[in-house]
């Protein structure tokens, strides 16, 4: 790693970071709605977007900081056991296809923001809604936090802050400046700005992996070299466990581990409310699922980019954080200007997921705690300025975790994010095909999948942590490691249908369904189809 400041790969960083940053703040000009003070304006874009727009801003929330570091970080420290991230985006995508069109008409039809409004629409249950708002806000912490430590890896490599002995303020004061930007341009364009960033974002990241996978191999003697220095590097003892440091392909111990991480992140993905705010900002059906079949196309990026981890090995790249390892191995193989563009790529596609993130717990506070519990007679313009502070809030929230917890713990608090995310999928993919499960039973599963799920992380050690040390660990009855979070799951799963049953024998009340089953595939172009505003918000307008 260099000493110093790297000058020229700073000042092609610089210039990308100030070219998104005006773009972030003419976006609010980019469409401009009549009336902006709306959260379908603010938070969703006014609903507008068509099939590119949705791509590219689907493809910058889910390829984030956490894909271009933290994957072939993994692969850099395990082996191809970080390989799980491929096939769990191969799964998702024919999963979405199924529900995601019906989320979107439903929630068209009836002017649901949140997938907590759709949950209180359809079981007419606040408490559950509430349920799925605070997991939601919960899991979108550490996914935020995961792409603030995304941008200082970077800043990081390219020598930016000072030593580890350097005063605190100004070792991060570039993080909390890249911090203030992304927050400023968030609170004054809403969504708009990371969808128009998208586009730069994207554009860079293909640039860059395209020229990565041609480029480093050849100057490291092609992928025959580059897998057998990862081969003989995975042999080597690791100290701390005693075991070989990786492998090359999972052993049959770790193939449980694999495939049920891949299958819970699958189911976990689109339950996150950044990738349904996305989704919910498409102008039609037809865009969603359109979107489903193009966005494959990330999934080939993203084994491209994986084998970043094996080069980064052969390169002789030698760092005590494995997030560091990429950023790197590009600095060491990239001229400077390159590498500047590489950083670039990195830090954007930080910038780009963090703000919808914290749009998108911000609109869960705002819809399904503020004006459910606090202020029911909120109205649109009471929202949005709730909602712009909130979503402040959460980023000081996620900066406060970067500054002050261990870097190197930030996948698995990401991780365990996933194991209480995957705990909302009963009640809303479940809510979007049938209505059999009761209110009160999904209340239930709920807190007996988040409640297993988090002790079961908590009690998980590593080398370097006592507790949520990862998201694996054996499963009940089976004697096999697997994914926590699927395994909180299936017992969610389990006692919702158990006390669904008890609940329809005792005929406990049910809430009221203000939805039909034709508001699940209309389109906005269908004849009679308008949003319908929540009463409070209806009544505001006179």
């Amino acid at each position: 790693m260099n000493d110093g400041v790297n000058g020229v790969a700073l000042a092609v960083f610089i210039f990308f970071f100030v070219l998104v940053t005006v773009m972030g703040f003419l976006a609010a000009r980019w469409r401009k709605a009549a009336n902006e003070h709306t959260l379908d304006e603010w938070g969703l874009g006014g609903r507008s977007f068509g099939t590119w727009v949705t791509w590219f801003l689907l493809g910058g929330d889910l390829y984030t900081a956490y894909t271009f570091v933290a994957v072939p970080a993994a692969i850099y420290a395990a082996g191809a056991a970080g390989f799980f991230a491929v096939p769990y985006t191969i799964l998702v995508y024919p999963l979405i296809f199924t529900f995601l069109p019906r989320l979107w008409s439903v929630s068209h039809k009836h002017g649901y923001v949140t997938t907590s409004d759709f949950v209180r629409g359809r079981f007419g249950s606040k408490g559950l809604s509430l349920a799925v708002a605070v997991t939601g806000i919960l899991a979108t912490m550490p996914y935020i936090a995961l792409q603030l430590v995304g941008i200082q890896a970077v800043l990081d490599v390219m020598g930016v802050g000072g030593g580890e002995n350097t005063n605190w303020f100004i070792k991060d004061l570039p993080l909390l400046l890249a911090f203030g930007v992304l927050a400023a341009y968030t609170y004054s364009s809403g969504l708009r700005a990371p969808a128009l960033i998208a586009f730069v974002k994207d554009t860079l990241i293909y640039i860059v992996i395209a020229v990565a996978i041609i480029y480093i191999p050849i100057k490291l003697g092609g992928f025959d070299e580059i897998f057998a220095s990862a081969q003989e590097a995975y042999s080597e003892t690791n100290p701390p466990t005693g075991a070989p440091r990786g492998a090359l392909v999972p052993g049959e111990a770790g193939q449980w581990t694999y495939a049920t991480l891949a299958l819970g992140s699958a189911l976990a993905l689109f339950m996150y409310p950044h990738s349904i705010t996305a989704t919910l900002s498409s102008r039609s059906r037809e865009v969603i699922r359109r979107n489903t079949t193009i966005l494959p196309l990330y999934s080939l990026m993203l084994g491209l980019l994986a084998l970043l981890g094996f080069m980064a090995i052969a390169a002789g790249v030698k760092v005590q954080n494995g997030q560091l390892a990429i950023p790197q191995l590009f600095e060491n193989m990239f001229p400077d200007w390159f590498a500047g563009v590489a950083f670039a790529a990195i830090g954007i596609g930080a910038l780009v997921p963090a703000a919808i993130m914290s749009i998108a717990a911000a609109n869960l506070f705002t819809r399904n705690i503020y004006k459910d519990f606090i202020k029911p007679d909120a109205t649109p313009k009471q929202e949005t300025a709730v909602s712009k502070i909130v979503s402040l809030l959460v980023k000081v929230g996620a900066l406060v975790f970067v500054l002050t917890m261990d870097k190197t713990v930030a996948i698995n608090f990401q991780l365990l994010g996933g194991i209480w995310i995957l705990q909302t999928f009963p009640a809303l993919v479940g809510g979007l095909f049938t209505r059999w499960f009761h209110r009160w039973a999904l209340i239930g599963g709920w807190a007996v999948g988040m409640i297993y799920g988090t002790v079961a992380a908590y009690g998980v050690a590593s080398p370097t942590q006592k507790h949520f040390g990862g998201s694996a660990k054996e499963i009940p009855g089976i004697g096999e490691i697997g994914y926590i979070g699927l395994t909180a799951f299936v017992i969610n799963v389990l006692v919702t249908v158990v006390l669904t049953f008890v609940m329809r024998a005792v005929k406990a009340p049910d809430g009221v369904d203000e939805t039909e089953p034709r508001d699940y595939t209309a389109d906005a172009g269908d004849p009679g189809v308008q949003v319908e505003l929540p009463p409070a918000t209806a009544d505001s307008k006179h």
